[in-house]
């Protein structure tokens, strides 16, 4: 089995590594999680893009915004495991190798808009919360921040 962590640029990622991370975010966060929404948001072609892949396949995705794109500070988002490969703590070692490309990126706090249901999640990557429960698209969300 072949496993890889990948960082790439919107212009460098292949057509069907951008097929596929599109096909993925919208099979879990429209589909699963019924929530028709516009997931093409534009800030894809701005953003890195950090992938699990095994044997080609990518399993594991986030999304590592610049500062000034989602929030003032760096942040990260789509952050999604397939549902083939969770419960394995993929979604953890996801979540850390996120925090890490956008330090080493960006080197400046990060800021997230979190599903309200995951804070414990994030907390323990070391995110507070620094905001009221909003809804966005009908979700409840807070928003999180991670100090250097």
């Amino acid at each position: 089995m072949i496993m890889s962590w990948e960082l790439k640029k919107f212009d460098a990622l292949t057509n069907g590594e951008l097929y596929d991370v599109l096909r993925l975010r919208v099979d879990i966060f429209v589909v699963e999680q019924t929530c028709p929404y516009p997931e093409i948001d534009g800030k894809d072609p701005k953003s890195l893009h950090l992938m699990y892949k095994e044997n080609g396949s990518i399993v594991a995705y986030a999304r590592i915004l610049p500062p000034g794109l989602s929030f003032d500070e760096a942040s990260i988002g789509r952050i999604i495991v397939a549902k083939s490969h969770r419960g394995t703590g993929l979604g953890h070692e996801l979540l850390d190798q996120a925090i890490k490309a956008s330090l080493a990126e960006y080197n400046q706090p990060i800021k997230i808009g979190a599903q309200a249901y995951l804070e414990k999640y994030y907390e323990a990557a070391g995110f507070v919360t620094v905001s009221d429960v909003y809804l966005e698209d009908d979700i409840p969300h807070i928003d999180m921040l991670r100090s250097l």
